[in-house]
């Protein structure tokens, strides 16, 4: 009998906790959804999102739940999918607590409404959220860098990038996506050129827009593949500012 205690002393009992990364492009520029902690701990600090997981609550209608009341965003809006669990021991003061993180997108999102323990909720930004070491709450700096590269990668390899865009929508503001969420610039005949070979990537409306200087565009809905045929890499040398060919 005190063989099982002491092995149930072994075993930390844990809090859940879901914490969510929204990602939304606004004015060409990728921008992250922070809210600004109400109460300790990090009362006053910019954090992601989230709170703690209910008893008998799956973790996707946390994450649901969460978004409703610290931000006023409407989930049915938005494409949402987990990310990966942290669980670090310290990553919490409070104890230990294990959190889901979810990735978010959407295109240019309304401003949010703060709720329940944030007494803020805004667009930030991304690089400037990740341009100041510890300035965000617990290890959200990390889950941050991580949902970024995540982000960044799927748009290599899947359809994803279209989840940013209002429909019907041109090459260009599809490419304008690209840009922001890598950090580059991107030749727009090149681009242009892979993005409308890709396999059921775009479907094309046949219809056009009429744009401010040139001749009239034409607009795309999202085609109805999940992985992008051939895939569309990041040049390896990437950086701001430069006008590159991938």
């Amino acid at each position: 009998m005190s063989g099982q205690r002491d092995r149930r002393a072994e075993h930390e009992q844990a809090s859940v906790t879901v914490d969510l990364v929204i990602f939304t492009i606004r004015g060409d520029e990728l921008q992250v959804l922070l809210i600004e902690r109400g109460k300790e701990p990090f009362a006053g600090m910019q954090a992601l999102p989230g709170g703690y997981v209910r008893i008998g609550e799956p973790l996707h209608d946390a994450a649901r739940r969460e978004l409703a009341e610290e931000t006023g965003v409407d989930d049915r809006r938005l494409h949402l999918e987990q990310l990966r669990s942290y669980g670090n021991p310290g990553r919490d003061p409070r104890g230990r607590v294990v959190t889901v993180a979810y990735l978010a997108l959407r295109p240019d999102l309304p401003t949010p409404r703060a709720g329940t323990d944030a007494s803020a909720a805004g667009w930030v930004p991304v690089e400037e959220a990740l341009a100041e070491a510890d300035s965000l709450a617990f290890d959200h700096e990390v889950i941050l860098q991580d949902a970024l590269e995540k982000a960044r990668t799927k748009l290599e390899y899947t359809t994803v990038a279209t989840a940013f865009c209002v429909e019907p929508f041109t090459v260009s503001e599809l490419r304008r996506v690209y840009e922001a969420v890598w950090g580059i610039a991107l030749d727009p005949s090149n681009f242009r050129r892979k993005v409308t070979r890709a396999e059921d990537f775009l479907e094309a409306t046949g219809e056009r827009r009429i744009l401010d200087a040139g001749r009239p565009a034409a607009l795309y809905r999202r085609g109805g593949a999940a992985l992008l045929s051939p895939p569309l890499h990041r040049p390896e040398d990437a950086s701001r500012g430069r006008l590159l060919s991938f």
